[in-house]
C-alpha cells in the first residue's frame, strides 16, 4: 500500500514540475526530448543527418579545410532559409530558387567563398546580396559583426526576420544598392558579393580596410570569374579562384 501511494505521489510531483521546467527554459536533459533547437523531432534529425553528409561529401572532399567554416556549415540549418516547396532539396549539391528571381548558392560555393575570406573571428564583414540570409548566418559564426545589404525589399524583410528569430544577433540586414557598399560602418576587414558584377564596384574597394579581402564573382566576356582582391599598401592585388555561375548583381550601372 505504501509503495502504491509512493508511486502516485512521485507521478504527481513530476506532473507539477513540468510547467516549472518549461518556464525555466526547457532545461531538462536532451534525452527527455525537451529541446528548443531547430533540429528537434524526426524531421529535424533527418535534416541534421543530411547536413552532416553535405559537409562530408560535398565540401570537405572538395578541399575545404578551414575547420571553422566546416563547423559553421554543419551548424546553420540551411533548410530554414529555403522555401518549403524546395526544402527537401536543401542539402543537395546545387543552388535553389528563393523567390524574386534570386537563388541560394550551392553549399560548396558558400563554403569556398567563406574560406577565402580568411576570417579569424574578430572581423567586421560586409555582404552584398543578403538573399535568403543563409550566407550571412554562416558568416555570423566566423566574424565579429556582419553587415548585409539587399536591394529587394521582400528578401530584405524576410531575411532580417528569420535571422533574428534564429538568434544571429551579430548580423545587421540593410536595404540598399550593394554596388555602393555601406560607407557608414566602413572600413571592412572582408567583403563578399553573392551575385555576379559586370565590373568591380569602386565603392567596395574604397571601403575595404588595409589588408582586407574582397571575394566576388565578376563577368569577363562570356564567363564569370570568382576573384579574391587584397588591399596591400593601398594597392589591389587580384587572384582568380576559378569559374562560377551566379545571378546578376542588381542595381548601380549593371
Amino acid at each position: 500500500m505504501d509503495r502504491g501511494r509512493g508511486k502516485i505521489t512521485l507521478r504527481k510531483a513530476v506532473i507539477r514540475l513540468i510547467p516549472l521546467l518549461w518556464w525555466l527554459g526547457c532545461s531538462l536533459p536532451t534525452s527527455t526530448g525537451c529541446t528548443t533547437n531547430t533540429d528537434s523531432g524526426y524531421e529535424g534529425m533527418s535534416f541534421k543527418a543530411a547536413r552532416n553528409r553535405m559537409v562530408t561529401e560535398q565540401i570537405r572532399q572538395r578541399g575545404i579545410r578551414d575547420e571553422r567554416v566546416l563547423h559553421a556549415l554543419t551548424t546553420v540549418p540551411r533548410h530554414l532559409f529555403i522555401p518549403p516547396a524546395y526544402r527537401n532539396q536543401a542539402y543537395d549539391d546545387g543552388p535553389l530558387p528563393i523567390g524574386q528571381g534570386q537563388t541560394i548558392s550551392q553549399p560548396y560555393i558558400v563554403a569556398l567563398m567563406s574560406e577565402r575570406l580568411e576570417l579569424g573571428g574578430d572581423e567586421i564583414v560586409l555582404e552584398i546580396g543578403t538573399g535568403s540570409g543563409y550566407q550571412a548566418a554562416v558568416l555570423s559564426l566566423l566574424a565579429k559583426q556582419v553587415y548585409s545589404i539587399e536591394i529587394v525589399p521582400e528578401l530584405m524583410s524576410s531575411a532580417r526576420e528569420l535571422l533574428a528569430q534564429l538568434g544571429y544577433d551579430n548580423v545587421t540586414v540593410l536595404l540598399g544598392d550593394g554596388n555602393l557598399g555601406w560607407e557608414k560602418d566602413s572600413p571592412y576587414d572582408a567583403i563578399i558579393v553573392t551575385a555576379a558584377a559586370p565590373r568591380i564596384p569602386p565603392a567596395l574597394l574604397e571601403q575595404l580596410a588595409e589588408g582586407g579581402r574582397l571575394v566576388l564573382p565578376v563577368v569577363r566576356g562570356e564567363e564569370q570569374h570568382l576573384l579574391r582582391l587584397r588591399k596591400r599598401n593601398g594597392r589591389i592585388v587580384e587572384e582568380n579562384l576559378g569559374l562560377v555561375h551566379f545571378v546578376p548583381l542588381v542595381g548601380g550601372d549593371s
